[in-house]
């Protein structure tokens, strides 16, 4: 009886063996083809025509998706409403993208308005405060293009908003954004401020903003709405009623205590905000399905260069050959972070989900230029659930939509 039970056992191991080894998912080259980004940015960017690299074919490797089963189109989900996706261009300010995105959902959502806001206005902003903060530290604080979600709200908080209508960040004839040259001269301004020891904040900062001004323009110090005369920030609190205060980040790393508030150690959170609320993962994940299955959207947050994530596809999972999905956990998570294989290098628009024979995938807007690789469903992705858990950080949120998680810190 013993080896008849025994040998049961034997085969019951066996096969559920061969049943994981049948599912396995296999990697493939893809070779990297001119996309949006070199046939449309670039090409609309008059600066850099002469400039374009022919550089030799290169190949990556992908996760093959033949037989891996995922939505193809946007209309697969319940969504939320946004405004049609937009290209970033040729800058780093997809954290302005994404959240102005969520942010013009969210008005909709409390007012049903359908707005288009200026992203220029709050990038021109973060850029005179990272100098300020740059200048206030003698240089011993980050200034690039990076920025984190709650920037935008804090610059929103500070400065106000402006629709695009009215600052649009681009020149005359100007096709896409492109931010090179000027991040380049604003970089090596302060370099010479901090090698000469020029510690002048007023003089610093009036030379930060001709420069922006060149470039992108002077944002304006009122608007027009309605016939009404208006601040930027009258304009936010009285025609949008948008309060940047009713606004939170949720973070997962074991690395800090859970269930207090902690500072997200990334470069892109360069002043340092100890306002992020972390969580265990599982939770972090239930809390995040929860929200949007109640009709919230978020802004997400994390790492987007995987073998997993796959543009041309508009596809981003988590291979078996990276890790199988059961076995996505805190240590995981945590492991890739601390090994800089995770890395905090990109924000987007959660704004819908599905459900999938048991698995959830998110629909993603996107302002980067991979997104539009693809002309089937321009602007967006497909996230399978387990590449949310392993490789997004963190996601920015409404009170209201995690009103009983909050209550679980002090």
């Amino acid at each position: 009886m013993k080896l008849f039970i025994s040998a049961l056992l034997l085969t019951a191991l066996s096969l559920n063996i061969f049943a994981q080894s049948a599912t396995k998912d296999k990697g493939t080259f893809i070779e990297k083809k001119p996309g949006f980004y070199e046939n449309y940015i670039m090409k609309g960017i008059k600066e850099f025509d002469e400039k374009e690299k022919k550089d030799e074919p290169k190949k990556y490797f992908k996760v093959d998706l033949t037989n891996v089963d995922y939505p193809t189109s946007i209309d697969d989900f319940t969504k939320q409403w946004c405004n049609e996706p937009l290209s970033q261009g040729n800058t780093g300010t997809c954290w302005c993208f994404s959240t102005s995105s969520y942010i013009e959902s969210e008005i909709n959502r409390q007012t049903k308005q359908n707005v288009k806001l200026s992203e220029m206005f709050t990038v021109y902003w973060e850029y005179v405060e990272k100098a300020r903060r740059y200048i206030q530290e003698r240089g011993n604080s980050e200034f690039s293009e990076g920025s984190e979600a709650d920037a935008v709200t804090r610059m929103m908080k500070m400065y106000g908003a402006v629709p695009e209508k009215d600052y649009t960040g681009l020149k005359e004839g100007q096709t896409y954004y492109t931010h090179s040259k000027m991040v380049a001269e604003m970089t090596g301004y302060l370099k010479t401020i901090k090698e000469t020891n020029a510690w002048n904040e007023e003089a610093a900062l009036a030379t930060i903003k001709s420069i922006l001004d060149h470039y992108i323009g002077t944002p304006p110090s009122s608007i027009t709405v309605n016939g009404k005369k208006m601040t930027p920030k009258e304009y936010m609190t009285s025609i949008l009623k948008f309060n940047p205060d009713d606004y939170v980040s949720v973070l997962s790393l074991m690395q800090e205590p859970y269930y207090q508030k902690v500072e997200y150690k990334v470069s892109d959170n360069w002043w340092h905000s100890k306002e992020y609320y972390n969580l265990p993962l599982d939770e972090w994940m239930n809390t995040l399905k929860e929200v949007v299955r109640k009709g919230f959207t978020v802004t997400i947050g994390g790492d987007v260069s995987e073998a997993g994530f796959v543009s041309a596809s508009q596809v981003a999972i988590v291979p078996t050959f990276d890790i199988p999905a059961e076995y996505i956990d805190e240590n995981a998570r945590q492991f890739r972070f601390s090994n800089n294989t995770t890395t905090d290098d990109h924000g987007m628009h959660l704004m819908g989900y599905n459900e999938r024979k048991g698995v959830t995938w998110f629909l993603i807007k996107d302002s980067g230029s991979g997104s539009r690789n693809n002309e089937k469903n321009k602007g967006y992705y497909f996230f399978r659930e387990d590449y949310v858990k392993l490789k997004m950080l963190y996601f920015f949120v409404q009170k209201d939509a995690v009103k009983d998680m909050m209550k679980k810190f002090n």
